[in-house]
């Protein structure tokens, strides 16, 4: 994939095996994982195996979670982007969802809004997506802040692993004039 994104303080791009330092400083943080079942990696082959598996997803369906690099220091500050589920999340299957994940120091600063507005308007206009789909833990007040900014409504509650989760959608209303 040959894809770039950009907003007025990200770049939005690939991830890569280049990444995996960063990547795993983000996800081996505690705090991080608070709301994504609290299982923090622990060795950085898990990071490399995930920035593996988002880069076959590239191949196989076209798009994926990106890397956000801060244009101003170019450090990688987390990533977002779309995914195409081909498994069973809340008894569906086959459906585009939109995601972040930033590291702890980048929080509350307004890039997971910045790059998913970015990520919507992608998914809408030019991939010609008819529905969006997210998913937040019912007590991540943040992110489920940042999903009701970009326009998505809550549809729905569901649990999974007892865990409580909100479920959001998005249709896109220009997919019927395409």
């Amino acid at each position: 994939m040959n894809l770039i994104l950009e907003t007025d303080r990200l770049l939005l791009r690939e991830l890569k095996l280049s990444d995996a330092k960063a990547f795993f400083e983000m996800d081996s943080n505690p705090n991080v994982h608070q709301y994504l079942w609290n299982k923090p990696v622990q060795k950085i082959e898990e990071t490399i195996e995930i920035i593996e598996f988002v880069r076959k997803q590239y191949v196989e369906n076209g798009i994926g979670r990106f890397a956000m690099i801060s244009k101003e220091t170019n450090e990688f500050i987390g990533w977002a982007g779309l995914k195409y589920n081909t498994e069973i999340v809340n008894n569906k299957v086959n459906f585009y969802d939109i995601g972040y994940r930033l590291d702890e120091k980048f929080w509350g600063k307004g890039y997971a809004s910045e790059a998913t507005f970015v990520w919507l308007n992608y998914a809408f206009k030019t991939m010609k997506v008819k529905i969006m789909e997210a998913a937040a833990h019912t007590d991540n007040i943040a992110s489920n802040r940042i999903l009701q900014k970009i326009g998505m409504q809550m549809t729905e509650q569901y649990l999974e692993d007892g865990i409580s989760w909100n479920w959001y959608q998005l249709e896109n209303e220009n997919y019927n004039l395409v």
